[in-house]
């Protein structure tokens, strides 16, 4: 059994989220279903859904506030990582933290930070198991 079932977003705008989320969703090897009140994308049992605000309007998020911090995808390789950066950025992401090692952490996490228009943030990480 997975840890989650599925993680839940608000964004202010569904359209232009669906356009920022697909690209990289897919790249991670999910696969896309629209429904009436959102977007969803899974990968075996796991599944990530975007919803629009109740409230227009009320975003963008603020990272370091009480609540979501960011959501890290473990990807294979410092290579996937690159690429799936350079799919965000393509795709209208912002980069926080462009890919690099992270020491502080251990010797060869690999990681970048994006964040898209509400706020989102999200990690692609390589964190390859210790000797």
């Amino acid at each position: 059994m997975t840890l989650f079932d599925h993680l839940g977003i608000t964004v202010d705008d569904l359209t232009r989220s669906t356009s920022q989320f697909d690209p990289v969703m897919r790249a991670l090897g999910c696969t896309r279903l629209d429904a009436d009140d959102g977007v969803s994308w899974y990968r075996g049992e796991e599944e990530l859904i975007l919803f629009s605000a109740r409230e227009a309007g009320s975003g963008p998020h603020r990272t370091g506030r009480v609540g979501w911090q960011h959501l890290a995808f473990a990807v294979g390789s410092p290579e996937e990582v690159d690429r799936l950066h350079d799919i965000a950025m393509e795709a209208g992401w912002t980069a926080v933290r462009e890919p690099k090692l992270y020491p502080r952490f251990n010797d060869s996490y690999y990681a970048s930070f994006v964040e898209d228009d509400n706020g989102i943030r999200l990690e692609f990480m390589f964190n390859p198991p210790r000797a």
